[in-house]
Protein backbone atom coordinates (compact mmCIF):
# COMPACT_ATOMS: atom_id res chain seq x y z
CA UNK A 1 0.00 0.00 0.00
CA UNK A 2 2.40 2.62 0.87
CA UNK A 3 4.70 1.82 -2.43
CA UNK A 4 1.04 2.63 -4.61
CA UNK A 5 0.87 5.63 -2.68
CA UNK A 6 3.92 7.29 -3.19
CA UNK A 7 3.37 6.50 -7.09
CA UNK A 8 0.23 8.30 -6.99
CA UNK A 9 1.32 11.14 -5.03
CA UNK A 10 4.87 11.53 -7.54
CA UNK A 11 1.78 11.46 -10.71
CA UNK A 12 -0.40 14.19 -8.87
CA UNK A 13 2.77 16.22 -8.61
CA UNK A 14 3.99 16.04 -11.76
CA UNK A 15 0.21 16.52 -13.29
CA UNK A 16 -0.30 19.75 -10.89
CA UNK A 17 3.81 21.19 -12.31
CA UNK A 18 2.36 20.30 -15.80
CA UNK A 19 -0.89 22.85 -15.33
CA UNK A 20 1.14 25.26 -13.71
CA UNK A 21 3.51 25.80 -16.29
CA UNK A 22 0.69 26.04 -18.91
CA UNK A 23 -1.19 28.82 -17.11
CA UNK A 24 1.76 30.89 -16.58
CA UNK A 25 2.39 30.24 -20.46
CA UNK A 26 -0.73 30.73 -21.00
CA UNK A 27 -1.08 34.55 -19.13
CA UNK A 28 3.06 35.66 -20.20
CA UNK A 29 1.42 34.97 -24.22
CA UNK A 30 -1.86 37.22 -23.19
CA UNK A 31 0.17 39.54 -21.77
CA UNK A 32 2.39 39.51 -24.31
CA UNK A 33 -0.55 39.96 -27.31
CA UNK A 34 -1.48 42.92 -25.60
CA UNK A 35 1.76 44.38 -24.89
CA UNK A 36 1.79 43.90 -28.85
CA UNK A 37 -1.97 45.81 -28.85
CA UNK A 38 -0.66 48.42 -26.94
CA UNK A 39 2.80 48.79 -28.92
CA UNK A 40 0.52 48.80 -32.04
CA UNK A 41 -1.73 51.62 -31.01
CA UNK A 42 1.49 53.50 -29.87
CA UNK A 43 2.85 53.47 -33.26
CA UNK A 44 -0.29 54.04 -34.65
CA UNK A 45 -0.75 57.22 -32.78
CA UNK A 46 2.53 58.58 -33.90
CA UNK A 47 2.34 57.90 -37.53
CA UNK A 48 -1.01 59.46 -37.24
CA UNK A 49 0.47 62.82 -35.24
CA UNK A 50 3.22 63.02 -37.73
CA UNK A 51 1.03 64.72 -40.03
CA UNK A 52 0.46 67.77 -37.71
CA UNK A 53 2.45 70.46 -39.23
CA UNK A 54 2.44 74.33 -38.28
CA UNK A 55 2.48 76.88 -40.44
CA UNK A 56 4.24 80.42 -39.90
CA UNK A 57 2.52 84.10 -40.55
CA UNK A 58 5.16 84.66 -43.20
CA UNK A 59 4.62 81.18 -45.04
CA UNK A 60 1.70 79.00 -46.80
CA UNK A 61 1.47 74.80 -46.78
CA UNK A 62 1.16 73.33 -49.62
CA UNK A 63 -0.30 69.71 -49.38
CA UNK A 64 0.30 66.98 -51.81
CA UNK A 65 -1.30 63.42 -51.74
CA UNK A 66 0.65 61.14 -53.91
CA UNK A 67 2.68 63.55 -55.10
CA UNK A 68 -0.13 65.53 -56.34
CA UNK A 69 -1.36 68.89 -55.52
CA UNK A 70 -4.60 68.83 -53.32
CA UNK A 71 -4.90 72.08 -51.15
CA UNK A 72 -3.36 75.14 -50.17
CA UNK A 73 -2.85 75.71 -46.20
CA UNK A 74 -3.09 79.37 -44.35
CA UNK A 75 -1.02 79.98 -41.51
CA UNK A 76 -1.20 78.33 -38.18
CA UNK A 77 -1.76 74.73 -36.78
CA UNK A 78 -2.73 72.52 -39.92
CA UNK A 79 -3.16 68.38 -40.38
CA UNK A 80 -2.84 66.21 -43.09
CA UNK A 81 -2.73 62.86 -43.81
CA UNK A 82 0.45 61.00 -42.55
CA UNK A 83 2.87 59.89 -45.41
CA UNK A 84 3.17 58.31 -47.28
CA UNK A 85 -0.43 59.08 -48.02
CA UNK A 86 0.16 63.22 -48.09
CA UNK A 87 3.42 65.05 -47.82
CA UNK A 88 3.47 69.29 -47.36
CA UNK A 89 6.13 71.80 -48.72
CA UNK A 90 6.10 74.72 -46.53
CA UNK A 91 7.14 77.89 -48.77
CA UNK A 92 7.94 81.73 -47.19
CA UNK A 93 5.89 83.97 -49.64
CA UNK A 94 7.14 87.00 -46.72
CA UNK A 95 10.71 86.64 -47.10
CA UNK A 96 12.59 89.61 -49.80
CA UNK A 97 14.50 87.35 -51.63
CA UNK A 98 17.74 88.68 -53.77
CA UNK A 99 19.29 87.86 -57.30
CA UNK A 100 22.90 89.39 -58.22
CA UNK A 101 23.35 89.85 -62.39
CA UNK A 102 26.86 90.67 -63.19
CA UNK A 103 28.66 89.69 -60.17
CA UNK A 104 28.45 87.76 -57.03
CA UNK A 105 29.21 89.30 -53.23
CA UNK A 106 31.25 87.18 -51.32
CA UNK A 107 31.52 86.27 -47.74
CA UNK A 108 33.20 89.38 -46.83
CA UNK A 109 30.79 92.06 -48.73
CA UNK A 110 32.80 92.20 -51.61
CA UNK A 111 31.59 92.55 -55.46
CA UNK A 112 33.27 90.46 -57.90
CA UNK A 113 32.52 90.91 -61.59
CA UNK A 114 30.91 88.54 -63.27
CA UNK A 115 32.11 89.29 -67.06
CA UNK A 116 30.21 87.09 -69.13
CA UNK A 117 26.57 88.57 -67.56
CA UNK A 118 28.06 92.46 -66.93
CA UNK A 119 29.44 93.32 -70.02
CA UNK A 120 27.01 94.04 -72.95
CA UNK A 121 26.56 96.13 -76.77
CA UNK A 122 24.35 99.24 -75.61
CA UNK A 123 22.31 101.28 -78.67
CA UNK A 124 25.14 103.52 -79.98
CA UNK A 125 27.82 100.22 -80.32
CA UNK A 126 29.55 100.83 -76.85
CA UNK A 127 30.39 98.38 -74.35
CA UNK A 128 28.65 98.50 -70.70
CA UNK A 129 29.65 97.16 -67.38
CA UNK A 130 26.23 96.79 -66.07
CA UNK A 131 25.28 95.12 -62.65
CA UNK A 132 21.71 94.98 -61.27
CA UNK A 133 20.67 93.62 -57.91
CA UNK A 134 16.73 92.09 -58.28
CA UNK A 135 14.08 92.06 -55.66
CA UNK A 136 11.67 89.32 -55.60
CA UNK A 137 9.26 87.42 -53.55
CA UNK A 138 6.83 83.97 -54.11
CA UNK A 139 3.88 85.26 -54.76
CA UNK A 140 1.98 81.47 -55.74
CA UNK A 141 3.46 78.34 -54.03
CA UNK A 142 1.48 76.67 -56.01
CA UNK A 143 3.52 77.86 -59.58
CA UNK A 144 6.60 78.14 -57.52
CA UNK A 145 6.79 74.38 -56.67
CA UNK A 146 5.11 72.76 -59.40
CA UNK A 147 4.49 74.57 -62.53
CA UNK A 148 8.27 75.61 -63.59
CA UNK A 149 11.62 73.92 -62.55
CA UNK A 150 14.03 75.72 -60.78
CA UNK A 151 12.44 79.69 -60.61
CA UNK A 152 15.18 81.37 -59.59
CA UNK A 153 17.28 79.76 -62.30
CA UNK A 154 15.16 81.03 -64.58
CA UNK A 155 14.42 84.56 -63.07
CA UNK A 156 18.37 84.98 -63.16
CA UNK A 157 18.18 84.20 -66.63
CA UNK A 158 15.56 86.31 -67.75
CA UNK A 159 16.80 89.14 -65.41
CA UNK A 160 20.34 89.23 -67.89
CA UNK A 161 17.50 88.86 -70.89
CA UNK A 162 15.75 92.14 -70.02
CA UNK A 163 19.07 94.02 -69.45
CA UNK A 164 20.32 92.83 -72.36
CA UNK A 165 17.21 94.53 -73.97
CA UNK A 166 16.92 97.45 -72.40
CA UNK A 167 20.63 98.56 -72.57
CA UNK A 168 20.53 96.94 -76.00
CA UNK A 169 18.06 100.65 -76.31
CA UNK A 170 20.04 103.02 -75.20
CA UNK A 171 23.22 105.01 -75.41
CA UNK A 172 25.29 104.50 -73.09
CA UNK A 173 25.90 108.30 -71.67
CA UNK A 174 22.02 108.28 -71.15
CA UNK A 175 22.20 105.40 -69.28
CA UNK A 176 24.89 106.43 -67.32
CA UNK A 177 23.36 109.52 -66.39
CA UNK A 178 20.04 110.71 -66.69
CA UNK A 179 19.02 107.42 -68.06
CA UNK A 180 18.70 105.09 -65.11
CA UNK A 181 15.31 105.11 -64.02
CA UNK A 182 14.33 104.59 -67.23
CA UNK A 183 16.21 101.26 -67.42
CA UNK A 184 15.41 100.19 -64.30
CA UNK A 185 11.59 100.77 -64.93
CA UNK A 186 12.20 98.77 -67.98
CA UNK A 187 13.98 96.30 -67.23
CA UNK A 188 11.31 95.49 -64.16
CA UNK A 189 8.54 95.49 -66.52
CA UNK A 190 9.80 92.92 -68.98
CA UNK A 191 11.08 90.79 -66.55
CA UNK A 192 7.63 90.53 -64.87
CA UNK A 193 6.59 89.34 -68.37
CA UNK A 194 8.88 87.06 -68.72
CA UNK A 195 8.27 85.56 -65.32
CA UNK A 196 4.30 85.39 -65.32
CA UNK A 197 5.09 83.59 -68.73
CA UNK A 198 6.96 80.96 -66.88
CA UNK A 199 4.76 80.43 -64.44
CA UNK A 200 7.05 80.55 -62.29
CA UNK A 201 5.05 82.61 -59.26
CA UNK A 202 7.70 84.87 -58.62
CA UNK A 203 6.64 88.49 -58.42
CA UNK A 204 9.40 91.08 -58.53
CA UNK A 205 9.71 93.99 -55.98
CA UNK A 206 12.18 96.15 -57.47
CA UNK A 207 15.02 96.09 -59.42
CA UNK A 208 18.32 98.51 -58.58
CA UNK A 209 21.37 99.51 -60.57
CA UNK A 210 24.23 98.75 -58.76
CA UNK A 211 26.87 99.86 -61.78
CA UNK A 212 26.50 101.09 -65.28
CA UNK A 213 30.06 101.85 -66.53
CA UNK A 214 32.30 101.98 -69.56
CA UNK A 215 35.13 99.40 -69.91
CA UNK A 216 38.08 99.76 -68.02
CA UNK A 217 40.07 101.23 -71.12
CA UNK A 218 38.35 103.99 -71.47
CA UNK A 219 36.52 105.00 -68.23
CA UNK A 220 38.38 107.77 -67.77
CA UNK A 221 37.73 109.24 -70.71
CA UNK A 222 33.81 109.00 -70.50
CA UNK A 223 33.74 110.03 -66.68
CA UNK A 224 35.31 113.10 -68.15
CA UNK A 225 32.50 113.64 -71.20
CA UNK A 226 29.91 112.91 -67.94
CA UNK A 227 31.63 115.67 -65.60
CA UNK A 228 31.35 118.23 -68.68
CA UNK A 229 27.87 117.58 -69.33
CA UNK A 230 26.78 117.87 -65.66
CA UNK A 231 28.98 121.02 -65.68
CA UNK A 232 27.30 122.18 -68.62
CA UNK A 233 23.94 121.48 -67.09
CA UNK A 234 24.46 123.28 -63.86
CA UNK A 235 25.85 126.31 -65.60
CA UNK A 236 22.45 126.37 -67.54
CA UNK A 237 20.33 126.00 -64.19
CA UNK A 238 22.13 128.69 -62.71
CA UNK A 239 21.62 130.91 -66.01
CA UNK A 240 18.53 130.17 -65.48
CA UNK A 241 17.75 130.76 -61.80
CA UNK A 242 19.56 133.66 -62.65
CA UNK A 243 17.11 134.96 -65.48
CA UNK A 244 14.10 134.09 -62.82
CA UNK A 245 15.78 136.24 -60.41
CA UNK A 246 16.38 139.35 -62.22
CA UNK A 247 13.40 139.32 -64.92
CA UNK A 248 10.89 139.68 -62.02
CA UNK A 249 12.88 142.45 -60.32
CA UNK A 250 13.39 144.20 -62.90
CA UNK A 251 9.64 143.65 -63.95
CA UNK A 252 8.79 144.86 -60.61
CA UNK A 253 10.88 147.65 -60.93
CA UNK A 254 9.15 148.92 -64.43
CA UNK A 255 5.57 148.76 -62.86
CA UNK A 256 6.72 150.95 -59.23
CA UNK A 257 8.38 153.59 -62.30
CA UNK A 258 5.03 153.52 -63.91
CA UNK A 259 2.78 153.66 -60.98
CA UNK A 260 5.11 156.08 -59.44
CA UNK A 261 4.42 157.88 -63.08
CA UNK A 262 0.88 157.41 -62.79
CA UNK A 263 0.89 159.12 -59.17
CA UNK A 264 2.91 162.18 -60.45
CA UNK A 265 0.73 162.65 -63.41
CA UNK A 266 -1.97 162.62 -61.08
CA UNK A 267 -0.63 165.21 -58.60
CA UNK A 268 0.46 167.45 -61.85
CA UNK A 269 -3.06 167.76 -63.23
CA UNK A 270 -4.77 167.90 -59.72
CA UNK A 271 -2.24 170.96 -58.77
CA UNK A 272 -3.32 172.56 -62.46
CA UNK A 273 -6.74 172.27 -61.90
CA UNK A 274 -6.27 173.72 -58.63
CA UNK A 275 -4.36 176.07 -59.88
CA UNK A 276 -6.70 176.86 -62.55
CA UNK A 277 -9.85 177.07 -60.02
CA UNK A 278 -8.00 179.62 -58.20
CA UNK A 279 -7.46 181.73 -60.82
CA UNK A 280 -11.10 181.71 -61.71
CA UNK A 281 -12.04 182.38 -58.44
CA UNK A 282 -9.68 185.43 -58.24
CA UNK A 283 -11.26 186.64 -61.88
CA UNK A 284 -14.37 186.56 -60.76
CA UNK A 285 -13.79 188.25 -57.76
CA UNK A 286 -12.12 191.21 -59.72
CA UNK A 287 -14.55 191.37 -62.01
CA UNK A 288 -16.87 192.47 -59.05
CA UNK A 289 -14.60 194.71 -57.37
CA UNK A 290 -11.30 195.58 -59.31
CA UNK A 291 -9.76 198.27 -57.30
CA UNK A 292 -9.96 196.25 -53.93
CA UNK A 293 -8.91 192.71 -55.85
CA UNK A 294 -6.32 194.22 -57.57
CA UNK A 295 -5.13 196.01 -53.65
CA UNK A 296 -5.33 192.34 -52.22
CA UNK A 297 -3.68 190.97 -54.87
CA UNK A 298 -0.71 193.31 -54.33
CA UNK A 299 -0.53 193.32 -50.49
CA UNK A 300 -0.65 189.19 -50.58
CA UNK A 301 2.50 189.59 -52.91
CA UNK A 302 4.26 192.25 -50.69
CA UNK A 303 3.34 189.75 -47.78
CA UNK A 304 4.89 187.01 -49.65
CA UNK A 305 8.17 188.65 -51.36
CA UNK A 306 8.94 189.86 -47.89
CA UNK A 307 7.70 187.95 -45.39
CA UNK A 308 10.32 188.79 -42.45
CA UNK A 309 10.02 192.84 -42.38
CA UNK A 310 7.88 194.97 -41.08
CA UNK A 311 5.75 196.83 -43.17
CA UNK A 312 3.50 199.84 -42.32
CA UNK A 313 0.89 201.04 -44.99
CA UNK A 314 0.00 204.70 -45.03
CA UNK A 315 -2.47 206.14 -46.71
CA UNK A 316 -1.51 209.43 -49.27
CA UNK A 317 -4.61 210.91 -49.27
CA UNK A 318 -4.99 210.78 -45.61
CA UNK A 319 -3.61 214.62 -45.01
CA UNK A 320 -3.35 215.82 -48.41
CA UNK A 321 0.18 214.52 -48.69
CA UNK A 322 1.79 217.92 -46.88
CA UNK A 323 2.52 216.73 -43.38
CA UNK A 324 4.68 213.85 -42.25
CA UNK A 325 2.48 210.75 -42.09
CA UNK A 326 4.55 208.65 -40.04
CA UNK A 327 6.46 208.93 -37.10
CA UNK A 328 9.28 206.49 -35.86
CA UNK A 329 8.14 206.77 -31.79
CA UNK A 330 9.32 203.07 -31.88
CA UNK A 331 12.90 203.71 -32.41
CA UNK A 332 12.94 206.15 -29.18
CA UNK A 333 11.22 204.46 -27.20
CA UNK A 334 13.79 202.10 -24.07
CA UNK A 335 13.70 198.57 -24.66
CA UNK A 336 11.77 196.27 -22.05
CA UNK A 337 14.50 195.87 -19.36
CA UNK A 338 16.86 198.63 -19.48
CA UNK A 339 17.36 201.64 -17.47
CA UNK A 340 15.60 205.06 -18.06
Amino acid sequence: MSSNNGVGENAFQGSSKKQFLKGTIQAFNKKTRIGKWIILLIVLAGWLASGIYTVDPAERGVVRQFGRFTTQTSPGLNYRLPWPIQAHDIVNVGEVRRAEVGYRTDQSGVHNRVDQEALMLTGDKNIANVQILVLYQVKDPVMYLFRAENPAGILHINSEIAVRSAIGNMNIDHAMTGGRPEVEASIWEMLQRLLDDHNTGLHVVGVELQVVDPPDEVREAFYDVVRAKADRERLIREAQGHALDIVPRARGEAAAKLHEAAGYRSERIALAEGSANRFLAVLEEYQKAPIVTRRRLYLEMIERVLPDVEKIIIDPQATGGNLMQFLPLKDFMPEEGGNN
